[in-house]
């Protein structure tokens, strides 16, 4: 008989609990999507710069065969070390800058759910 009213004192959620549920459940497929487009903005980088410096090998391979002396390979060699150096330091910063920008996006994103948050808070204890 106790398990009996125990179960009947037992209620649903309140409506202010299901609704609090879905913007935690709306917030958190948010912040997933975000995640996602950052790791495929960082995906879509790094295979186009991978591209360039595969076809910029291929050249290499192609420039020293088609190079009779020592002197003028050495010199391939060298223009292309430098080139690819140059061109890794320049991927760094694109890296860098992506992962600024994603940083601003996340941090302007969960403020904006924490004042969101706050306003419904606030208008509950209001109302």
């Amino acid at each position: 008989m106790q398990m009996q009213s125990e179960l009947s004192s037992f209620s649903a959620p309140s409506a202010q609990y299901g609704a609090a549920s879905e913007k935690l459940l709306h917030a958190t497929t948010q912040l997933q999507a975000h995640a996602f487009r950052a790791f495929m903005r960082y995906q879509i980088e790094a295979l186009a710069f991978l591209k360039h410096r595969c076809e910029q090998e291929a050249k290499l391979a192609e420039d020293l065969v088609a190079n009779d002396g020592f002197k003028d390979a050495f010199d391939i060699f060298s223009t292309f070390m430098q080139n690819a150096a140059s061109e890794y330091t320049v991927e760094a910063g694109r890296v860098a800058s992506i992962g600024s920008k994603i940083a601003s996006e996340t941090a302007k994103r969960a403020r904006q759910q924490a004042d969101s948050a706050m306003e419904d808070r606030a208008a509950k204890t209001v109302a």
